[in-house]
Order: structure tokens, then C-alpha cells, then sequence
């Protein structure tokens, strides 16, 4: 009977010690940013805002995009038409280098290829010196 228990035992502690291997295993892929083979990703989040950078994993349950630009919305004011003007973020007043987003955010990331419109316009805006 003794024997028995011990068998019962041990086979438990393997069946454990798999079943937490597995789960490691699969939080490492989970934590991964996701590869789409261009240096710079658009970033949809679930609030409709749309961000451009480079996307990195961070680690847990947030996502590191760096380099980041946005569309905004710009109006003459002599003569009220309105243009969209892609716009490196970081000058504001906090100064940051990185957005760190919550994964349960993000609706979608998208390549940016650089020959797109968007690449185009992120080329010529890193030969121009940050203010």
C-alpha cells in the first residue's frame, strides 16, 4: 500500500511539473512583440487612437512602442482648411521616449511598409532635428 501511494505521488508531481512547464512555455510566446517584418508598426487601440512606431515587448501585460508618431488634425487659421500633419510625440512637457501600452488595449497591429504614404512621411520627419 505505502508503494502504491508513493507512485500515485510521484506521478502527480510529473503531471504538476508538466502542466507548469507548459504554461511557462506558453507565457513566454504571450509576452512576445508581435513580428510583422517592417521596422515600424501602426497600432490601433480599442479608444480608435492610432499610433506609428516601433513596437517592442516589454515584458507582462504591456507593450513598448518607441519612436512613436500620430496623426493630428491641423486648421490654417487665415483660412480654416484643415490638413493632416503626422507629428512625433515626445515634445510634451513630460518628455517621453516610449509609450508603454496595456495589451488588452490594442485592437490591431498593422506593417508599415516604407514605401507607404505613412513611411514616407516618418523618413523625412527623422532627417529633420528634434525639438
Amino acid at each position: 500500500m505505502h508503494t502504491f501511494v508513493q507512485s500515485i505521488a510521484a506521478a502527480a508531481a510529473v503531471v504538476i511539473a508538466a502542466a507548469a512547464a507548459t504554461l511557462a512555455w506558453q507565457s513566454v510566446g504571450q509576452h512576445a512583440a508581435p513580428e510583422t517584418g517592417t521596422a515600424y508598426q501602426s497600432v490601433a487601440l480599442v479608444n480608435g487612437q492610432l499610433y506609428f512606431g516601433r513596437l517592442a515587448a516589454s515584458g507582462g501585460e504591456y507593450l513598448a512602442l518607441r519612436d512613436v508618431y500620430y496623426v493630428q488634425i491641423r486648421q490654417n487659421p487665415d483660412t480654416h482648411v484643415t490638413a493632416n500633419v503626422l507629428t512625433r510625440r515626445g515634445s510634451e512637457p513630460h518628455g517621453p521616449d516610449r509609450m508603454l501600452i496595456n495589451r488588452s488595449q490594442v485592437l490591431l497591429v498593422e506593417p508599415v511598409k516604407p514605401d507607404s504614404q505613412i513611411g514616407k512621411l516618418i523618413a523625412q520627419e527623422q532627417g529633420k532635428p528634434r525639438q
